[in-house]
């Protein structure tokens, strides 16, 4: 059988697999604190017919080998951490981060999660929680009389509000975020939630806009980074590589099909 079948054929499977990343980023293009995915490959084992450098006379080498491939393979899923654009919506309870760095949230089984999504909500208890309930840490309980428009959030986090019958702000909780050495290492877990893995190493916690933390924009959130246009290229790209390589399989059909009619 010839080998270029299954050459292509992973090929395929590499752009299946390429095209599957590209719509999970378009799907999400209006997803706050979204980032990009970028499928990564690495072609496979080679088949060496002939080494280079092997002796050719007493006195030369072959100068180049005779090898062939194998295909492709996926070798990574890596989430790219540029910057989203910042859309302000004068929502009181919506934070962005302008740099690096990650909220903290408790999970309901007592874990941590980290997440780019600053579209808070104040509940019950009045503490800041996420869309689903999750907790942002450190906690910051506000005053069951406080005055809803009067909630401030600083650059460095400091969070104030005027409670009722009194003019001056009182400050009530300290924002911290947290960075990681390699955040591509990060388990992303859904509902805008990443994990601490080995790769990423521990969370460096640290206040808004001190020793490379990003600083937090109150009344803003942050888009996600996935360009649309980008996307379209790739797409393209992953489209018409797919289609090449089923066109090596049928050639390699044909090329079969000259071979077995040789015989009449």
């Amino acid at each position: 059988m010839m080998r270029s079948l299954w050459t292509a054929a992973s090929g395929m499977i590499g752009q299946q697999f390429n095209i599957d990343t590209i719509a999970n980023n378009l799907s999400n293009v209006n997803t706050t604190g979204f980032k990009q995915n970028r499928a990564d490959f690495e072609d496979l084992l080679y088949q060496t017919s002939r080494i280079a450098g092997t002796p050719a006379t007493e006195v030369t080498v072959v100068p180049v080998g005779v090898q062939v491939g194998h295909g492709v393979k996926v070798s990574a899923t890596q989430k790219i951490y540029t910057q989203g654009s910042l859309q302000s919506t004068g929502n009181i309870s919506d934070i962005a981060i302008q740099g690096e760095g990650f909220f903290r949230v408790l999970l309901y089984d007592g874990t941590y999660g980290y997440t780019r999504d600053g579209s808070f909500k104040i509940d019950s208890n009045g503490q800041m929680v996420t869309s689903n309930g999750y907790r942002l840490l450190p906690e910051t309980v506000l005053p069951e009389n406080f005055v809803r428009d009067s909630l401030t959030i600083s650059q460095d986090g400091r969070v104030s509000v005027k409670v009722a019958g009194s003019d001056e702000p009182i400050e009530v909780g300290q924002l911290q975020i947290y960075r990681f050495v390699n955040p591509a290492g990060l388990q992303a877990v859904g509902e805008n939630l990443m994990k601490i893995t080995n790769a990423s190493g521990d969370a460096i916690g640290g206040r808004p806009g001190f020793d490379g933390m990003g600083k937090v924009i109150h009344k803003f959130l942050e888009m996600s980074n996935v360009s649309v246009v980008q996307e379209m290229v790739n797409m393209i790209v992953a489209q018409r590589a797919y289609e090449l390589n089923s066109k090596a399989i049928q050639t390699s059909d044909n090329m079969l099909g000259i071979a077995t009619g040789l015989k009449r």
